[in-house]
């Protein structure tokens, strides 16, 4: 990294990154699948499938991205274009009025918004002021403030989505930054001598307190234009933030780590307010101004050093986004507006629980499920207009709830046994539905000596899997997935294969008397298993192991942002090895059984899984805000045998139980009919 700059001097203006407009369709599938009152199914896979998108690492800048840019720019430089009122450095001055005029031109150029008309009178001041050569801090002010308006309105990813590892940021640091910024940052590298502009120095300590972690990231990802500063948009995301959280530490030293670690933890307010994006966004002349030059710089040189600190916060600053909903929804209650009071509880569950979700199940799922009730409780008391003081009940009870999920997700918690022991459970319990179905599948295709077909289920769960690693460095690397986002993934997933094992169940059912399966194997299973049913148990094995793949991976991503990775590992293991045994003994056992008793126990098997795919399908779509919920009180909730305590979900079991009741019924008397 070389470079005087912290923002482009040319930047790649007007360009939409592929993943964002993967982002867009898949925004738009969603919408029209909740448009239609009978969503098909084609839709819902290819909605499904776009998950598991992936992206190049190519320095692609969104729009809203280079407007940021432009703007630290302008915050960090002007002050050394304009002094007192006059201009000291006339390039620089050129700079400032062409980067506010740009950035007023592109966000002209943005799509609509409702934030838009302001931004516009934003960056209209802006561009007065500097004609007017105002003050440093008030350009500062006002670059910074339209920023921030800027990314609440068009929002791009502020955050690392995994901790950024320190150690490694020095390693690559030493590889690929030091021969110009210096071993220490002061911009005396061997290479250094003769490049025009010089590096800038790291330690500089006037220019470090106006340069957020944020902006060191983007220019580490785009590089900058005019200058010999390239892109280093091939490393890994995660490498580019512990690069950037490296470089950003060498203003302040490690000396400043200890008072920083104790000032830290002993302000809880603090610990509030200052999460991991609140840390990466934030400047240390910002951070000074709230608590003092001393203390921020002694915050900076532990907090850059050790964003694990932030990263804990990460949990409870969405837990008080989730607060901060609840109260939200209970105002509008009160003010007797139902629909906004609906759509701000789903928020506090979507935007502010589902994200720590995943930890916290695996900390405490008992409190897990318990909040998530409570949550789903109050929905419906909105939804039927109960009581204020019902409701507002129902909320204090979460904030309660919020409490103790506050104290089970603190860095203490977080235990190499736990994480271990979550990683085994998550796999272990995902991964049974998986290995029941596709097992059923290729003892069947074996017994009617339809080997050919493997291939086609074989194929499907590879692709599923392979979905599954795309949709791992997605949800890493490139995007956060939202939580609708998943809840809808999970949602359709399940009922669909819920709704095709209720055929395969019947028809399975339909053949454990041995004589109608010698008779099926006679006159139609040669041409049954064409290429067209070939790629049906493709679709099917494919949509089955994805929908379980999903999800694992989602809690992994999480369990592993908490570190003790190798704990994770090996729980993960332990879980694969568990798997195997299981799958060993079933395709060994299926081998043994008499054909009868085989299609008698797979046709039951299947029912069941028919069952508990058609609870868990419609839970994850009630989560999703697009089925109703009424709570029914004193049923018992088990997720492994997707029970719910919702009208909802029993009734849409009972609908399947009652269909393959009527399906093995009639199976029955027509092999009585055919026996007689």
């Amino acid at each position: 990294m070389s470079s005087n700059r912290n923002a482009t001097r040319g930047p790649a203006i007007g360009r939409v990154s592929w993943l964002i407009r993967a982002q867009c369709v898949f925004n738009m599938l969603m919408r029209r699948i909740r448009e239609s009152s009978r969503p098909k199914l084609w839709l819902i896979a290819v909605a499904m499938a776009c998950m598991g998108m992936s992206t190049p690492a190519v320095a692609q800048t969104a729009p809203a991205q280079t407007i940021w840019r432009l703007l630290d720019y302008i915050a960090v430089d002007y002050r050394e274009a304009v002094e007192n009122g006059k201009i000291v450095n006339q390039t620089e001055f050129d700079e400032m009025t062409e980067f506010s005029a740009t950035a007023s031109r592109l966000i002209a150029e943005l799509p609509a918004s409702s934030a838009k008309a302001q931004l516009l009178r934003q960056t209209a001041r802006l561009e007065r002021n500097i004609a007017a050569k105002s003050p440093a801090p008030a350009i500062a002010t006002a670059a910074r403030s339209l920023a921030a308006d800027l990314i609440k309105s068009y929002p791009v990813p502020l955050a690392p989505t995994i901790m950024p590892d320190f150690a490694r940021g020095q390693v690559l640091y030493a590889e690929h930054c030091a021969s110009c910024h210096g071993a220490t940052g002061d911009g005396r590298g061997s290479q250094s001598v003769g490049l025009d502009p010089p590096p800038i120095a790291f330690t500089d300590e006037a220019r470090a307190r106006e340069r957020s972690i944020f902006a060191l990231y983007q220019v580490i990802e785009q590089g900058l234009d005019g200058t010999s500063m390239v892109s280093f948009a091939d490393l890994p995301a995660q490498d580019r933030w512990a690069l950037a959280f490296y470089a950003g530490s060498l203003a302040y030293p490690e000396s400043s780590a200890a008072s920083g670690e104790a000032t830290w933890e002993g302000d809880a307010d603090l610990r509030r307010r200052l999460d991991l994006e609140g840390l990466v966004g934030t400047t240390p002349a910002a951070l000074a101004a709230q608590v003092g030059e001393d203390r921020a710089q002694q915050l900076m040189s532990y907090l850059r050093r050790h964003p694990e600190a932030a990263g804990a916060a990460q949990a409870s600053g969405t837990l008080t986004l989730a607060r901060a909903k609840l109260d939200e929804a209970l105002a509008a209650y009160q003010r007797g507006d139902r629909k906004s009071a609906t759509d701000l509880a789903l928020s506090a569950y979507l935007d502010g629980f589902e994200p720590v979700e995943a930890v916290l199940a695996s900390r405490d799922n008992a409190l897990m499920v318990r909040i998530e009730g409570a949550m789903a409780d109050l929905r419906a008391a909105i939804a039927r207009g109960e009581p204020i003081a019902t409701v507002s009940e129902r909320v204090t009870t979460l904030d309660s709830l919020f409490e103790q999920a506050e104290t089970a997700l603190a860095p203490s918690e977080a235990s190499a046994t736990s994480a271990f022991v979550a990683a085994f459970t998550i796999l272990v319990r995902e991964g049974m539905e998986a290995i029941l179905i596709v097992i059923a599948m290729i003892a069947f295709l074996t017994k009617a000596d339809r080997r050919d077909v493997l291939t086609y289920v074989h194929g499907g769960w590879v692709a599923a899997l392979v979905a599954g690693a795309a949709t791992w460095a997605a949800a890493t690397w490139f995007i956060t997935i939202s939580g609708a986002s998943r809840e809808l993934t999970e949602g359709f997933g399940g009922v669909f294969a819920a709704l095709v094992l209720l055929w395969v169940g019947i028809w399975m059912h339909g053949k454990s008397n041995a004589d109608a399966w010698q008779r099926y194997i006679r006159e139609k299973l040669g041409r049954a298993l064409n290429r067209r049913s070939a790629w049906f148990l493709f679709a099917l094995t494919f949509i089955v192991v994805y929908r379980e793949v999903f999800e694992t991976i989602l809690f992994y991503a999480a369990i592993w942002s908490q570190g003790n990775g190798g704990a994770v590992v090996a729980g993960a293991l332990v879980a694969i090895a568990v798997l195997a045994i299981i799958a060993f003994v079933m395709m060994r056992y299926s081998r043994t059984l008499p054909i009868g008793k085989f299609f008698a126990y797979s046709s039951a098997l299947i029912a069941v899984l028919a069952v508990v795919l058609i609870g868990k399908g419609s839970a994850a779509l009630q989560e999703a805000g697009y089925l109703p919920i009424a709570p029914w009180p004193g049923f018992p909730r088990n997720e492994f045998l997707g029970l719910y305590p919702t009208r909802e979900t029993i009734l849409a079991q009972l609908a399947m139980i009652v269909l393959l009741a009527l399906g093995f019924f009639w199976n029955r008397r027509s092999a009585r009919a055919q026996a007689e």
